[in-house]
């Protein structure tokens, strides 16, 4: 699965880092995204299938 990309991640991290502090991200920070994206969205299919919905919403993350 390719839903978190290290070229976005970096430019977010640059964004963020109002102090200009870190200036490089790892590999393993992309596939530790993924693993988290993911477990996030196992749960929120959870959610709406407990709540008899087959549409997957915001409010389920």
């Amino acid at each position: 699965m390719a839903l978190i990309i290290k070229s976005n991640i970096r430019k977010t991290v640059k964004e963020l880092d109002k102090e200009n502090s870190i200036s490089s991200v790892a590999d393993e920070v992309e596939r530790a995204l993924e693993r988290k994206v993911e477990e996030v969205l196992i749960d929120a299919i959870k959610r709406a299938k407990a709540n008899g919905r087959r549409t997957l919403q915001a409010r389920d993350l």
